[in-house]
């Protein structure tokens, strides 16, 4: 679809497949509950089905949510009459689906300090400071990242994602730092969304943590899900989602232990929460490390500006080429200056 144009119109007849295969970014929208990165999903869409499950079959490069909200919109019309999002074809329907040219980004580029580390024409891959949200939300609508991005790229960022989260593949806590990528193209986005699903994209991350780590290294395979009581935060629940840290004791002190941890799922806050509840929590965490260095004197006392967790790798292909991209980024100075105190 060309995003020059005024609108699209698509016409698509229903037809009965066995199965088609859909695919879903399931992200969470409140600005507290971070993801490390976006989690993409594979659906098994089997007729009759969702309209909104069926449409993601046919509108690749299409977010679950902006397909949603076309149809709540009224946009999407299935043998000329309105539906829900939840509402079933069952196949022979005739849907009409409008996409609207993209809205103009309604937030503000700010001139805030950036590090790139690549861009070309599809993509950008940037060293994230700890302290910066990733993008806007409850309330929150400067100082972010796609902030910095608008002021740096922002003609390549429009109409991709939404307005509040354009080009925005995966993200970061805002106390964590380190290697985000960001497309620049709606086909760079599917892909790398895609890259994350299939687990082809490789996040190597490095955290101090509390106390002496004796396995020299492991895997933390326990799912994760809403806190009961604390609903802001996640925890390990028995109804959790699966979630899978693989872990490497790289050296240790007398009170803390340097890891290095590779993602195998993306959870919010998997990292935090997977090693808080194995007993060894990320050093200036305030939310899963209250009890020791998880407060904001205590993170000052150490020199931190955030918590001591840094994403030191990200390696994925690139959407065009086919090349397989590495980067690595070393730990901020805060961070190795606590690291060097071993």
């Amino acid at each position: 679809m060309d995003n020059d144009i005024a609108s699209d119109t698509i016409k698509i007849k229903v037809e009965k497949p066995d199965f088609v295969t859909a695919q879903s970014v399931d992200s969470d929208e409140t600005e507290e509950a971070y993801e490390e990165d976006a989690d993409v999903q594979e659906c098994e869409v089997e007729l009759p089905a969702r309209l909104d499950h069926y449409l993601l079959t046919k509108l690749p490069g299409q977010s679950r949510s902006r397909i949603q909200q076309l149809i709540e919109n009224g946009k999407v019309l299935v043998n000329g009459k309105k539906f829900k999002p939840g509402q079933k074809v069952k196949g022979g329907e005739e849907l009409t689906v409008v996409i609207d040219a993209p809205e103009p980004l309604a937030l503000r580029a700010e001139d805030i300090p950036l590090e790139i580390v690549f861009e070309d024409e599809e993509l950008v891959v940037v060293n994230k400071k700890a302290g910066m949200i990733t993008h806007p939300g409850a309330g929150v609508f400067t100082g972010t990242l796609v902030n910095a991005l608008l002021n740096k790229i922002g003609p390549s960022l429009k109409g991709i994602n939404g307005t509040l989260r354009p080009g925005i593949v995966h993200r970061l806590d805002k106390d964590t730092s380190g290697l985000l990528v960001v497309a620049k193209s709606e086909k760079a986005l599917h892909h790398l969304q895609k890259e994350i699903k299939e687990r082809k994209a490789r996040r190597v991350y490095y955290a101090v943590v509390e106390g002496i780590v004796e396995q020299e290294r492991g895997t933390i395979n326990l799912p994760i899900g809403r806190h009961p009581t604390k609903r802001k935060e996640m925890w390990v629940v028995e109804n959790g989602r699966p979630s899978v840290t693989h872990f490497q004791v790289l050296t240790r002190s007398a009170k803390y232990s340097l890891l290095k941890f590779t993602l195998e799922t993306g959870r919010t806050h998997q990292i935090r929460v997977h090693a808080s509840y194995s007993g060894f929590p990320v050093v200036g965490d305030i939310v899963y490390n209250r009890k020791t260095t998880g407060t904001l004197p205590t993170r000052h006392k150490l020199g931190l500006s955030g918590h001591a967790l840094h994403a030191a790798q990200l390696a994925f292909t690139h959407p065009i080429t086919g090349e397989l991209l590495e980067f690595q980024t070393p730990v901020p100075s805060d961070m190795q200056a606590l690291i060097d105190r071993f």
